[in-house]
C-alpha cells in the first residue's frame, strides 16, 4: 500500500512502484548491501551520488572523492580549507589560490609534507570541479598554481642526474643512488 498526495491508501498489486535513485540507495544499504560499488551497479548511480547520499543521511563518515562537500573533514588538515575554497568566478578562484599557497607555505614552514600534499590535493579538486562544471577561466587558476609547484625540480642540478643509458652502469653504486632519488 501507497499513500497518496492526499493521505490516503490504495492498493499497489499489480502495479509496479517507482522509487528514486536515493530512496533505492538507502534501501539497499538499509537492507545489507553496504558496498558503494555494488550499490551503485543495482541503483544505476554513480558511485559519487551513492557516497553522497549515505554521509548526507549519516549512515557513512568515512567515504571521499572528488564531488564530497568539504564540509565534511577528511583529515586534520581539511579545517584550514574549509569554506576558503571556490570557484564561483575568477575572483573567488584567485582568493583561493592565495589561502592555498598560504596554507601550503605554512606546512613547508613545518616540514609537514601530509600539509603540504592536502593542499595540493585540494588544489586538483577545485581544478576538476570548476573544470567540469565548465567554469574553464577559475579552472585555469587552479591548473597555473599546481603547475608552478610541480614544475620546480626535485633536486638541485638536473642536468648532473641525466645520465646516457650506455654510460651508466647499472651495477654502479652511484648510478643506484640516482635511480632512489628519482623514485623518492
Amino acid at each position: 500500500m501507497i499513500n497518496n498526495t492526499n493521505g490516503n491508501l490504495f492498493k499497489t498489486e499489480g502495479m509496479t512502484v517507482i522509487q528514486s535513485k536515493k530512496d533505492m540507495i538507502l534501501s539497499l544499504y538499509n537492507s545489507g548491501t553496504t558496498e558503494i560499488e555494488a550499490i551503485a551497479a543495482i541503483s544505476g548511480a554513480k558511485p559519487s551520488y551513492v557516497g553522497s547520499v549515505l554521509h548526507q543521511a549519516g549512515l557513512i563518515d568515512n567515504y571521499f572523492d572528488l564531488y564530497t562537500s568539504t564540509n565534511y573533514p577528511m583529515n586534520i588538515y581539511s579545517k584550514h580549507f574549509r569554506g576558503k575554497l571556490g570557484f564561483k568566478d575568477v575572483l573567488t578562484a584567485q582568493r583561493s589560490i592565495r589561502n592555498l599557497e598560504q596554507s601550503y607555505r605554512y606546512f613547508a614552514n613545518q616540514q609537514d609534507r601530509a600539509g603540504q600534499h592536502h593542499a595540493l590535493e585540494m588544489a586538483l579538486t577545485m581544478l576538476d570541479r570548476a573544470r567540469w562544471t565548465g567554469k574553464l577561466e577559475e579552472a585555469e587558476i587552479y591548473r597555473r598554481w599546481l603547475v608552478g609547484k610541480l614544475n620546480q625540480p626535485l633536486v638541485g642540478n638536473v642536468k648532473s642526474m641525466e645520465m646516457q643509458p650506455e654510460k651508466a652502469d647499472v651495477n654502479d653504486e652511484k648510478f643506484e643512488r640516482v635511480e632512489l632519488k628519482l623514485a623518492a
